[in-house]
C-alpha cells in the first residue's frame, strides 16, 4: 500500500520536477532560435550584446532577455570552443539567473554553464563574478571560457593573490570576474582600509556564482577571514611551555573527540602549577585561577590543544620550516592562512619551526556575510542537497537537481566493513590489484596526507604503480586527474580528489596534445591532435570494457557530500563505472559517532578475520550518523553566524560611513558638528543642566576644554558673570572653537586644511574600529560563561557590544576633535629637521650639501650625524645635541 507522500508524488511530481518541467518552455524558445543566431556573423553575434545591453540599460527585464542571450551565449561557445551546450546545461544555467543552486553530477559541464546566466547578468554594466575554489580553476576558467566572452564582444578578467594593482583594479572593471573566494573577501576587507576612493578595487557587488558552492559557502564557512598585523613577540613563552605539554598524562586532562574539545583535570591543573611555579612563569604565591594567571592559563591549553587536537600531516604540514595548514574537507594547503588566538604559534613550537609573533585584528569577515553582500547570489555543484536547508536558511538560495544529459549508469555498492583497519587495508589492496590487472582505473580516496602515504607505501611493497595526490602534489593537481582515467591507472587521492578538473576515461586529449607539443614545440598541432584522438578512442573503448572507472574509498567523511563528491568522479556523462566503501570499526566515524549497536551486531555474527560484513543496514547507520555530524556542524556554522550578525551590522555602519567620508570633498561641517558635540559633551559634564552656579566645576571645564579642544579661554571668568547660563558659554566655545579652525584653514590653506581633515577623520575610525575587534574578541571568548548565570549568552553579546559601539563613536568624536585641534603648521626649522630625516633615509645624504638649513647652534662634542652611538643619550624632552635648538624628540629623536 502506498503511503500518502508517494502517492502525491507520483500523482504531481516532486517539487523539483515541476521546476525542471517549468524551464522546458524557455528551453525550447532559446532552441527555436538556434537557426536564426547561426546565420549571424562573428561581428553580428557582438552587435547582438550591444543591442541587448541597450535593452537591458533602457529597464527591459533580464528574464525577458534571456531566450535570446542565452541563444547568442550558446552560438558564441559553438564557435569558440566547439561545444553547443545541452538543453540541460541550458536548465543549469536558468536555474542560476533565478539564484539558486543547481546540483549538476560531475561531467555535466558546470564550467560552460556558468557562461549563460553571466553572459545575461552582465548586460547591466555592473560585473559578474564568477567565483572558484582554488587559483589555478580560476586562471584556467577564465583562459577558456574567455574566448566566449570575447567572441561576445564582453571583457573577462581574473584576479589573483599578490597580483599588481594596476591589473588587479582592470580585472575587476571588466564584464566578467573570475577570482577565489579568499581573493574576494581579503579585497573586500583591504578596499575598506584604503583612504582614497581611486585605491578600491571592487565596485558593485552585482551577481556572483559561486562554483563547487557547498564547498566554499558551507566547508569554509566556518573559518572568518582576518586581516591581521603584527602584535607583541612571545616565542619563548610558547617555547617554555611546549617543553611541559609533554610531560602531561592522561589522567591530566580529558579529551572529547565529537567536539574537538581539550580540558585540564584538577590534577592537571595542580600539575601544571608546580611546573609553572618551578619554572617561573608563575609569581609564588599566585595560583592558576588568579585573575593574574589568564595570559598563562590561555597559553597552556592552546599548547595542549596543539599536541592533542592537531596531528602532522592531517591537520597541518610542515613545510620550508613553517606551518602550512590542510583544509579538513578539500585536503589542500591553506597558505597564508593562520589559526588565531596563539593556537599556531602552540603548533609552530610543538614542531620546532620559526614561531612568527602573534597578530592583532584589523578587519575580518564571515564568508556568509561576504557573499550576502551581492544583490543576487547563485552557485553550483555536485552535491548540495544533503545542505538545502543551510543554504535556504543562511542564504535564501534553493537547491535544484538538474537532470544529467545520459543516464548515470555507475554501480554504487553497498558498504564492507571490516573488523580492522589492517584487515581493511589489506582487502583495499587486494581489490585495487584485481581491478587493476584487468585495466580498470582506479581512483582511491582517503581522508589525510598520512593514510594516503601509508597505503602508497603497501600498493609499492605490493609492486602496484601508482599515482599519489594529496597537498603536497597540489601543484601537479591537474596533471595526475587528467591521467586517472587511463587505463591501468591507479591514484590514491585525499578528498579534494581535483574538485574542477573531469577524470575522462582513457585520459585528458587536451592534456595529452598540450604535453607532445610542449615535448616538441616544432610539431605540426593538428597532426598531433589527430594522432592523440586516434589513441585516445582506442584506449578509452579498452577502459569502458574494463568497466570504468573504479572509485574505492578507504573511509567515509563526517559529511555526506565529500562521499557524494567522491562517488561522482565515476560515471560521468553515461559512462560506465563503480563505486565502493571500505570501512573497519577502528575508523574515525565508526569509532566516535558510529552507534555501539553495530559493533555488537558485527561480535555476535562471529565475523572471521579478513571477512567484512555487507548489508544495507550498515548504510543506514553509517548515514544517521553521517546527519547527527552534520546537523552538529550547521549549528557551529549557525551560531558563529549569529555572532558575527551583530558584528556585521556595526562593520556595514563603519565600512558605509569610511566611504560616504571619502566620497565627501569637504568635511569641516562633519568635523564642526563632532566639535560641538565633545564641547556639549563638556559642558553637560561640568555644567549639568539645571544646576545652580555655585554647582559648577568651572576649573575642571576650563582644564577639558585645553585638552580636548585645544583652547586657553577664559571659561571661569566667562562663568563668572551675571546672568550667564549653561547655554551661553556652550555657544561662546562653539564660536571660539570656529574661529581657531578658521584660523587653522587660513593658516594651511583651505585645500590643505580638508585633506588633513579627511585623513584625520578616516585614520581615527579605522584605529577605533581595529581596538573595537580586539574588545569583541575578548567579548566572544567570556560571554559563554554567562550561561551558567541563566543568560543567555547571544543577547548579552548584543547589549554589551552595542554600548561598546556607542562608545566607539563617542570615542571618535572625541579623538577627532583632540587631534584637530593640535595640528599646526610646521616652523622652518621643523621643516628643515624633516627634510634631514629623508634625506638620511634615501642613503645618508650630507644634509648641508642638499642645502637643507644648518643646525642654529653648535652641535655637542664628537656629534656625528650619521652614528646615534655619538649622540649620547638625552632625554625626549631635552635639547637636540645636533645643537638645532630644538626638543630631541623632534629632531633627531625620530630617528632613534
Amino acid at each position: 500500500m502506498l503511503g500518502i507522500g508517494t502517492l502525491a508524488r507520483k500523482v504531481f511530481g516532486t517539487p523539483n520536477d515541476r521546476k525542471i518541467k517549468a524551464t522546458r518552455p524557455l528551453v525550447a524558445q532559446i532552441n527555436a532560435l538556434e537557426p536564426e543566431f547561426e546565420k549571424l556573423t562573428d561581428e553580428g553575434l557582438k552587435d547582438k550584446t550591444e543591442e541587448l545591453a541597450k535593452r537591458a540599460m533602457g529597464g527591459e527585464k533580464l528574464d525577458d532577455l534571456l531566450p535570446e542571450a542565452f541563444a547568442n551565449c550558446r552560438e558564441a561557445a559553438k564557435r569558440a570552443l566547439g561545444l553547443r551546450a545541452f538543453d540541460t546545461q541550458l536548465m543549469g544555467g536558468i536555474f542560476l539567473h533565478q539564484g539558486n543552486i543547481s546540483e549538476m553530477k560531475t561531467g555535466e559541464g558546470k564550467t560552460l554553464v556558468a557562461t549563460f546566466p553571466a553572459y545575461l547578468n552582465a548586460l547591466g554594466g555592473k560585473g559578474v563574478h564568477i567565483v572558484t575554489v582554488n587559483d589555478y580553476l580560476a586562471r584556467r576558467d577564465a583562459d577558456w571560457m574567455g574566448k566566449v566572452y570575447g567572441a561576445l564582444g564582453l571583457t573577462t578578467g581574473v584576479v589573483y593573490p599578490q597580483q599588481p594593482d594596476d591589473e588587479k583594479r582592470a580585472a575587476y572593471k571588466c564584464d566578467v570576474t573570475y577570482a577565489t573566494n579568499n581573493e574576494l573577501g581579503f579585497d573586500y576587507l583591504r578596499d575598506n582600509m584604503k583612504s582614497e576612493l581611486k585605491d578600491m578595487f571592487q565596485r558593485d557587488h552585482n551577481f556572483a556564482i559561486v562554483d563547487e558552492v557547498d564547498s566554499i559557502l558551507v566547508d569554509e564557512a566556518r573559518t572568518p577571514l582576518i586581516i591581521s598585523g603584527p602584535a607583541q613577540d612571545r616565542s619563548e613563552l610558547y617555547v617554555a611551555i611546549d617543553k611541559v605539554i609533554p610531560e602531561l598524562t592522561d589522567e591530566h586532562y580529558t579529551l572529547d573527540e565529537k567536539t574537538r574539545n581539550v580540558t585540564f583535570t584538577d590534577e592537571g591543573n595542580e600539575f601544571l602549577e608546580q611546573r609553572l611555579l618551578g619554572l617561573g612563569f608563575l609569581p609564588e604565591g599566585q595560583t592558576l585561577y588568579d585573575p593574574e594567571s589568564t595570559t598563562i592559563v590561555h597559553h597552556v591549553n592552546q599548547g595542549l590543544r596543539a599536541h592533542v587536537l592537531f596531528t602532522r600531516d592531517k591537520d597541518y604540514i610542515v613545510r620550508d620550516n613553517e606551518i602550512v595548514l590542510i583544509d579538513e574537507f578539500t585536503g589542500r594547503m591553506m597558505a597564508g592562512r593562520r589559526l588565531s588566538d596563539g593556537l599556531h604559534q602552540a603548533i609552530e613550537a610543538k614542531e620546532g619551526c620559526k614561531i612568527q609573533p602573534e597578530n592583532v585584528t584589523l578587519a575580518q569577515v564571515t564568508f556568509q556575510n561576504y557573499f550576502r553582500l551581492y544583490d543576487k547570489l547563485s552557485g553550483m555543484t555536485g552535491t548540495a542537497l544533503t545542505e538545502e536547508e543551510e543554504f535556504s536558511e543562511i542564504y535564501k538560495l534553493g537547491v535544484v537537481e538538474v537532470p544529467t544529459n545520459k543516464p548515470i549508469t555507475r554501480v554504487d555498492e553497498h558498504d564492507a566493513v571490516y573488523r580492522t583497519g589492517d584487515e581493511k587495508y589489506a582487502a583495499v589492496v587486494e581489490a585495487i590489484k584485481e581491478s587493476s590487472e584487468k585495466g580498470q582505473p582506479v581512483l582511491v580516496g582517503t581522508t589525510s596526507i598520512e593514510k594516503s602515504e601509508m597505503l602508497s607505501n603497501m600498493l609499492t611493497a605490493a609492486g602496484i604503480k601508482h599515482d599519489v595526490l594529496n597537498a603536497r602534489q597540489h601543484e601537479r593537481e591537474a596533471q595526475i586527474v587528467g591521467d586517472a582515467g587511463r587505463l591501468g591507472a591507479v591514484t590514491i587521492a585525499t578528498n579534494m580528489a581535483g574538485r574542477g578538473t573531469d577524470i575522462q576515461l582513457g585520459g585528458n586529449v587536451e592534456m595529452k596534445v598540450m604535453e607532445a607539443l610542449a615535448a616538441d614545440p616544432d610539431a605540426d598541432p593538428e597532426a598531433v591532435r589527430d594522432r592523440i584522438e586516434a589513441e585516445h578512442a582506442e584506449e578509452k573503448q579498452k577502459v569502458l570494457d574494463a568497466g570504468g572507472l573504479y572509485v574505492l574509498a578507504t573511509e567515509r567523511h563526517e559529511s555526506r557530500r565529500i562521499d557524494n563528491q567522491l562517488r561522482g568522479r565515476s560515471g560521468r556523462q553515461g559512462d560506465p563505472g563503480r563505486s565502493a566503501f571500505f570501512l573497519s570499526l577502528e575508523d574515525d566515524l565508526m569509532r566516535i559517532f558510529g552507534s555501539e549497536r553495530l559493533d555488537k551486531v558485527l561480535s555476535s555474527l562471529g565475523m572471521k578475520e579478513g571477512e567484512a560484513i555487507v548489508h544495507p543496514w550498515v548504510n543506514k547507520s553509517l548515514e544517521r550518523a553521517q546527519a547527527k555530524v552534520e546537523g552538529r556542524n550547521f549549528d557551529i556554522r549557525k551560531q558563529l553566524l549569529k555572532f558575527d550578525d551583530v558584528m556585521n551590522d556595526q562593520r556595514k555602519v563603519i565600512f558605509a560611513q569610511r566611504r560616504e567620508i571619502m566620497e565627501t570633498e569637504d568635511l569641516s561641517e562633519v568635523v564642526q558638528d563632532m566639535r560641538h558635540q565633545v564641547i556639549d559633551d563638556l559642558v553637560d559634564s561640568f555644567m549639568p543642566p539645571k544646576s545652580y552656579a555655585d554647582q559648577w566645576d568651572t576649573q575642571a571645564l576650563y582644564a577639558a576644554v585645553i585638552e580636548k579642544i585645544g583652547m586657553d579661554v577664559p571659561v571661569i571668568d566667562w562663568a563668572a558673570e551675571e546672568g550667564v547660563d549653561d547655554d551661553s558659554i556652550r555657544e561662546r566655545l562653539y564660536d571660539a572653537s570656529d574661529e581657531m579652525m578658521a584660523k587653522k584653514t587660513v593658516d594651511f590653506g583651505p585645500e590643505t586644511m580638508r585633506t588633513i581633515e579627511k585623513q584625520v577623520v578616516l585614520q581615527t575610525i579605522d584605529k577605533k574600529w581595529q581596538e573595537h575587534l580586539l574588545t569583541l574578541e575578548h567579548l566572544r571568548s567570556v560571554v559563554g560563561f554567562r550561561g551558567y548565570a541563566q543568560r543567555d549568552p547571544l543577547n548579552e553579546y548584543k547589549t554589551e557590544s552595542f554600548q561598546l559601539f556607542e562608545g566607539l563613536l563617542d570615542g571618535l568624536r572625541e579623538t577627532v576633535t583632540e587631534q584637530l585641534s593640535k595640528v599646526r603648521p610646521m616652523t622652518e626649522e621643523e621643516q628643515a629637521a624633516m627634510m634631514q630625516q629623508i634625506l638620511q633615509q634615501q642613503g645618508g645624504v650630507d644634509p648641508a650639501a642638499a642645502g637643507a638649513a644648518k643646525p642654529a647652534a653648535d652641535a655637542a662634542p664628537g656629534f656625528d650625524e650619521n652614528d646615534p652611538s655619538t649622540w649620547g643619550n638625552p632625554g625626549r624632552n631635552d635639547a637636540c645635541p645636533c645643537g638645532s635648538g630644538k626638543k630631541f624628540k623632534h629632531c633627531h629623536g625620530r630617528l632613534a
